[in-house]
């Protein structure tokens, strides 16, 4: 006589494969059909100058990234992160033409010594906030790009410091190589539309496992952070950490993009120009370092080669949007254009089934 097999606890929590709302699919829906438009569609429909103007958008998406994981999601505002940008502009170039290491090894590399120099710049946050951590990021920018001047940066010589002979650059300088499979401009702008996704990735994660709920303690309020037992010296400089970190992989695939990266490239009052266009974006949502990337690299591309505008007027748009922004939408065009679109979009419809009744549209 065989005994029944013992049948399973009642009690017990039945294991269930996790499940995803519906929102969330339909935005990892639309994420991947625009990285695939971005891949495939652009370079098949754009030209030569269209090609660079999107690789640097997706470069300075990143870089405005950085910004956002500080200010938006921390509250620190770093005025830095186009120096950040310049030191993994120089390290990369420097890696390059001292080494033969591969190319995904050279952005390790640029992103390792950024964020190494972003944490030490960081130290400050520990005791400042607001605008004394504003200056002391914005004085950071103008020493580095006065550092890199004096020094004749990237000075095409061998070797990591890199003098040459003369001195300075020479037409004879070397470009910063590409990788072997993406040296044509095509290529190269779809491998760093992949990096820099990857770079968002690398983000998102954080940001929505525990370091993004530690920030967004820290942001709300530092001591009911500290009460709660965040460690906030420790998170503050994780922050400084992945944003220089991505600023600087992004900084090393904008040599290689640019060839002989120049000093004069780098400007200070560049990283107001960033932290301006990222407001206007929206800190609070990565779609919003995406669109700081379009008004920092696309518009004056469209001023100056299509549309034959002094770029300088942007300037003064971007000033005007900002003061909207701080105004009336402090989440920026991320989060307020879906909004005006919604409602945009009801209104219509209200108005089409008047008419469609035929009454008389409401106002």
């Amino acid at each position: 006589m065989t005994t029944a097999p013992a049948s399973r606890d009642s009690t017990a929590p039945a294991r269930t494969l996790p499940t995803f709302e519906r929102g969330t699919i339909v935005r990892a829906v639309v994420i991947v059909g625009l990285l695939l438009i971005a891949l495939f569609v652009l370079p098949a429909i754009s030209g030569a100058d269209w090609i660079t103007t999107y690789t640097s958008v997706a470069i300075y998406a990143v870089v405005a990234l950085g910004f956002g994981v500080l200010y938006g999601r921390v509250g620190m505002i770093s005025l830095g992160q186009v120096a950040l940008l310049t030191i993994g502009c120089w390290v990369g170039a420097r890696v390059a033409y001292a080494t033969s290491l591969p190319f995904p090894v050279m952005l390790l590399v640029a992103g390792g010594v950024t964020c190494a120099i972003g944490t030490l710049v960081g130290l400050p946050a520990l005791r400042l906030s607001g605008l004394y951590l504003a200056l002391i990021t914005l004085m950071f920018a103008g020493a580095t790009t006065v550092v890199l001047s004096v020094t004749d940066f990237p000075n095409g010589g061998g070797g990591f410091t890199g003098r040459s002979a003369t001195g300075a650059l020479t037409t004879s300088t070397p470009p910063v190589r590409r990788p072997s499979w993406a040296v044509a401009d095509v290529a190269y702008y779809r491998y760093t539309v992949i990096v820099c996704a990857i770079l968002f990735l690398l983000v998102l994660i954080h940001v929505a496992s525990k370091p993004g709920r530690a920030w967004a303690s820290i942001r709300e309020s530092e001591p009911a952070a500290l009460a709660a037992g965040v460690n906030i010296t420790l998170y503050k400089l994780w922050a400084f950490a992945l944003a220089s970190f991505v600023t600087g992989v992004a900084g090393c695939l904008l040599a290689a993009q640019i060839g002989v990266p120049r000093a004069i490239t780098f400007q200070t009052q560049d990283s107001l120009t960033l932290a301006a266009t990222a407001l206007i974006g929206g800190i609070f949502s990565l779609w919003g370092a995406i669109v700081a990337g379009v008004f920092n690299q696309l518009l004056p591309f469209l001023f100056q080669a299509q549309w034959n505008i002094d770029p300088n007027w942007l300037l003064i748009i971007f000033g005007v949007g900002l003061l909207q922004v701080l105004l009336t939408a402090p989440g920026g065009l991320a989060d307020q254009f879906p909004k005006d679109m919604a409602n945009l979009g009801r209104l219509a419809a209200r108005r089409f089934r008047a008419l469609a009744d035929g009454g008389k549209p409401a106002e």
